[in-house]
């Protein structure tokens, strides 16, 4: 086999380049815009949690930590998730730490997934998941959320059904999701874990933004595991990233059944083995915070979130208000925008403003092609900023 002239990457990764978040974060560098579209804080988490990584490094926690996580984090996961959600898993093959939840998605997927099965999952999807399908030699079956009336998004169930086959293997169901901000109902998990059981089918999901439903979301979190007969067939991931500001630190967890959660430590300990020793002491503080935090926590960002709403529909923007994480979703047909991509590319200099396009997100691109992404993780002052130069956008009447 000769190099020259040909693209030495396997055929499966060819349709995966540079992130849309790596090119709009540059775009916002080069230009000096304010950047709305990569979605992390520009501001650092609870102090208890930093001090205790401080800490941590300063005794000496440098070192290999336990592959599956160390003792204490684990234990504090199990205990998180009993507290808020009523789950009871064991720390001692019930949970796993990752490398971050796309670590832990990925992991599961090349674990589970043999070439050929299918992946149904809810498109716009985070763009890892096509990553990690591809990865695994799998196949996706996306299911697309809509706009409705009510300026949230919903799907239509006959699709959902339509989606799943003799070959399913995983529903992969992200809630709060990403980039919409829809919250799943009781009536729409119950569906999913209908499909889930009459298909014999694992659910893989991805509860990063389990502390990011704010007070007026149509439905409240419910993880899919609580209900009935979805715990022994459910591998529930989140991480420390979001709902502490850390997502540098890149600490996640699985938790599911023992057979479900070795299988995927199997393959997650020739990725990254382990990581971020002194971290997971400190995220086990976090995790045992009081209740003011987490409520503290949400109160900030839905001030976030109403703040850029407003703005963005006096900018001209045709707003879906999100009921959970922090990401708004708005049309740009209002503003003369026909293509997501290219209004994002010209934002920066007609308004210094870095937006991400939603259509990356899609397999149906005409679904997402005039929908575009704000993250509102922001300090108010970045957000009254950014909302000043979106008013350059305000179309003329």
């Amino acid at each position: 086999m000769t190099m020259t002239g040909s693209d030495p990457l396997v055929a499966r990764m060819r349709p995966f380049g540079t992130t849309i978040f790596a090119e709009m974060s540059a775009l916002a560098v080069r230009t000096g815009a304010v950047n709305l579209g990569q979605g992390f804080p520009d501001t650092d988490g609870p102090p208890e949690m930093l001090a205790a990584a401080a800490a941590a490094i300063r005794d000496g926690a440098n070192q290999y930590p336990p592959g599956p996580g160390t003792p204490g984090l684990r234990a504090a996961v199990a205990a998180h998730q009993r507290r808020f959600w009523g789950l009871d898993y064991d720390p001692d093959g019930e949970v796993l730490i990752t490398a971050g939840a796309t670590e832990a998605i990925a992991a599961a997927i090349l674990a589970l997934c043999e070439p050929g099965d299918e992946v149904v999952c809810f498109e716009p999807y985070y763009d890892s998941y096509a990553a990690s399908i591809a990865l695994a030699g799998a196949v996706r079956r996306p299911v697309t959320l809509h706009p409705t009336d009510d300026g949230r998004y919903g799907f239509d169930p006959a699709a959902l059904r339509a989606a799943f086959g003799p070959r399913t293997r995983l529903v992969l169901l992200n809630s709060p999701h990403n980039p919409t901000g829809k919250v799943f109902t009781a009536a729409e998990l119950g569906q999913v874990a209908e499909l889930c059981q009459e298909h014999d089918a694992v659910a893989l999901t991805d509860e990063v933004y389990e502390h990011l439903v704010f007070p007026d979301a149509a439905a409240p979190h419910i993880p899919l595991a609580t209900l009935p007969g979805m715990r022994e067939r459910t591998l529930r991931i989140s991480s420390a990233g979001k709902t502490f500001s850390c997502t540098g630190w890149k600490i996640g967890w699985v938790s599911g059944p023992a057979p479900l959660v070795g299988a995927t430590l199997r393959v997650k300990q020739f990725l990254t083995f382990a990581g971020g020793a002194p971290l997971q002491p400190a995220v086990a503080v976090a995790l045992g915070l009081p209740d003011s935090y987490f409520t503290e926590f949400l109160a900030g960002q839905l001030q976030r979130r109403d703040r850029l709403v407003a703005g963005l529909r006096e900018a001209g923007f045709e707003v879906l208000r999100p009921d959970g994480t922090y990401f708004v979703t708005a049309g740009i047909d209002a503003l003369g925008g026909r293509d997501g991509i290219e209004f994002c590319r010209e934002l920066p200099a007609r308004c210094g403003v870095v937006a991400v396009p939603t259509q990356v997100f899609y397999d149906d691109v005409e679904a997402g092609r005039r929908i575009i992404r704000f993250a509102f993780c922001k300090r108010p002052e970045v957000l009254a900023e950014a909302v000043t130069r979106l008013h350059g956008l305000r179309p003329t009447t």
